[in-house]
């Protein structure tokens, strides 16, 4: 591990240069929800794909209605009612169809003539007030024209793009492919039920990272726990290597005392170990062991959350093209004075108040108050020259509750 710090930006580079794009796969909609689209999607059908009505109201030809006031209004026979999912009628001259909302306007029509304005008859109904052609009536082809772009190329799939898809009648996009991250946990100390007094911990690491995992957009394919020995982590490593994964994602065992089994394994194998100017998560390592990237964390559990937040999500966001790889930033003011050590890029835990346009630090500063983080929505992200912040400074925060 070299002794020098490395810039946070450096790093960043380095983790981000071991992830390429991925590829597109063909899915179902249904399955494309938060996936990025690797190619645009067209139209083959207008939507709406039929003159309908905006309004609930009388279908009408627009010379019919022309001289209508609250005076006098034009009184017109109704001919038919028209519901939503009728077929489309033909309007006679003088007459009106009483129509829903959404349904297909009667050949003949020109315009439709809301309710409010007349006295809602059924037999005979008086009109109010004049419209002009197309008052009221929404075109074929008026929200969306056969052969055009419905949806870019690059885009997140939401719901409201998913709900254009069905409307349109789309049963497969290509979406990028997610990332397959096999997450390993290491240390002797971890234990699925250990006894009180025994000295082992449960593997809060693997459960997290792998939640982070998935929620950045990869597919965390197992999680693992490894003693503290050298021969089995590698045994164990290539055992599950070979299945084939895009991102091997480690925590633990890289920090400069013993049993460091991570940097002991990889360190003469491809992977480079180093010091990186932040807190908490100095400690790193990146590089390649058996043909995939690897990426490997700290172990204390906010130190490992943060250097993924800082190294690992916006390096599986841009391998998937998304347009939005990095946490969104709120500049707010602090509701009380941190200080930061010289030389390190500080992440705070704090709370934001978005309505105050405050942020509030948020428990310790240490890397093992976990339950601290977990009350956290935002990281205080202060700049490795500044020391000291007081009371009413106004800091960029990284909003965690917004993807």
């Amino acid at each position: 591990m070299s002794t020098s710090l490395v810039p946070v930006e450096d790093h960043q580079a380095r983790v981000a240069a071991l992830l390429r794009p991925t590829a597109a796969e063909a899915t179902a909609p249904d399955d494309a929800l938060g996936r990025v689209l690797a190619e645009a999607v067209a139209a083959t059908e207008p939507l709406p794909s039929f003159d309908n009505s905006a309004m609930d109201g009388y279908a009408v030809r627009s010379v019919d209605v022309a001289g209508a006031s609250e005076d006098r209004p034009v009184r017109l026979p109704v001919a038919a009612d028209v519901p939503a999912g009728a077929p489309v009628g033909r309007l006679e001259a003088g007459t009106a169809h009483r129509i829903m909302t959404g349904a297909a306007v009667p050949v003949g029509a020109d315009a439709v003539v809301e309710v409010e304005v007349t006295d809602g008859g059924t037999e005979t109904v008086a009109i109010r007030a004049p419209r002009r052609p197309g008052s009221f009536v929404r075109p074929a082809g008026s929200d969306v024209t056969p052969g055009s772009e419905a949806i870019a190329a690059g885009t997140v799939l939401g719901p409201a793009q998913l709900g254009l898809l069905a409307a349109l009648g789309v049963r497969e996009v290509a979406v990028r492919a997610r990332p397959r991250v096999l997450v390993c946990s290491t240390g002797s100390e971890l234990a699925e039920d250990p006894e009180p007094g025994s000295g082992r911990i449960r593997d809060a690491n693997g459960a997290m990272l792998a939640a982070a995992v998935a929620q950045g957009g990869g597919s965390p394919v197992r999680q693992l726990w490894v003693a503290d020995d050298v021969p089995t982590f590698l045994e164990t490593l290539d055992a599950e290597l070979a299945s084939g994964v895009d991102l091997l994602l480690t925590s633990g065992g890289v920090s400069a005392g013993a049993y460091e089994v991570v940097k002991e394994a990889l360190a003469p194998r491809g992977v480079e170990f180093l010091k990186v100017a932040m807190q908490p998560g100095m400690p790193q390592g990146a590089g390649t062991y058996a043909g995939v990237p690897v990426v490997c964390l700290p172990g204390n559990p906010v130190s490992s959350l943060v250097s993924f937040e800082m190294f690992v999500r916006p390096a599986l966001r841009a391998a998937l093209g998304h347009p939005r790889p990095h946490r969104p930033v709120v500049r707010a003011a602090l509701t009380e004075t941190i200080t930061s050590p010289p030389g390190k890029r500080q992440l705070r835990r704090g709370r934001l108040d978005l309505a105050a346009g405050t942020v509030a630090p948020w428990g310790p500063a240490g890397s093992g108050f976990l339950g601290s983080f977990a009350g956290a929505d935002c990281l205080i992200d202060v700049p490795p020259a500044t020391t000291d912040l007081h009371a009413g400074t106004v800091v960029d925060a990284w909003d965690l509750g917004v993807d």
